[in-house]
């Protein structure tokens, strides 16, 4: 009995290892996730609330528009540089249209496309140029910059990002992806205490969210191997 509750932990550990190391593969493949949905939802809104009838507002969200289009349709180079037929990308609209509405949302959408083209220093310094507080955008784009620089291997980086992100949202939609994705990074580090405490605050304080719902296990695993 005791030998096989020996097995069960080293595959529980096992498990976890495995899990760790894999982080920055998946994270390579869902960067950004549900962040992305949010920002063109919510950051749209929020545009558009704040829009006013202004000749150089309305021309630079002209602008935006067919990026958006590419955006959506996944064709992030050209979103982010233009095409051959008009359109000058989010990196010409955020440049011409600075301190525009239009033109901090491509400050954005360009940290996004550049995040999926695998460009994260590049992806870093744009979403770091967009200035605002709302507090589902925000804090999206914080999470943002805290996975590129897990893909940096800037890992100390990316947890204090991630976790600064799920302080400022604290809500089930937001906070608990970053503080899982933190925990994560945690594991990697062999800073299973600091790990357990993330897992716990999803378990405790966020608890109607998705993530809570197998957090038990997360918690289970880096206590074993803290063992």
């Amino acid at each position: 009995m005791a030998e096989q509750k020996k097995n069960n932990e080293a595959l529980n550990v096992e498990e976890a290892l495995t899990q760790s190391e894999a982080f920055l593969i998946k994270n390579k493949k869902t960067i950004i996730g549900v962040i992305v949905a949010i920002v063109v939802v919510v950051a749209g809104v929020v545009m558009y609330k704040h829009l006013y009838a202004d000749p150089r507002e309305e021309k630079a969200q002209a602008a935006l528009f067919k990026g958006q289009e590419y955006f959506e349709a996944n064709e992030y180079e050209q979103a982010l540089n233009g095409d051959s037929i008009g359109y000058a990308g989010f990196l010409k609209v955020a440049d011409e249209f600075s301190g525009t509405d239009a033109g901090n949302l491509a400050n954005a959408y360009a940290g996004i496309c550049y995040a999926h083209l695998g460009k994260y220093d590049e992806a870093i310094k744009a979403l770091d140029s967009f200035n605002g507080n709302d507090q589902m955008v925000a804090p999206a784009l914080k999470g943002a910059m805290g996975n590129c620089y897990a893909q940096l291997g800037q890992l100390d980086k990316a947890v204090s990002l991630l976790q600064s992100a799920a302080n400022e949202a604290d809500n089930n939609t937001l906070s608990p992806i970053f503080l899982q994705q933190a925990g994560e990074i945690l594991v990697k580090q062999g800073k299973y205490d600091e790990a357990i405490k993330a897992y716990t605050t999803i378990k405790d304080k966020y608890f109607r969210s998705y993530q809570a719902m197998s957090i038990d296990k997360y918690i289970e695993q880096a206590k074993q191997l803290k063992k």
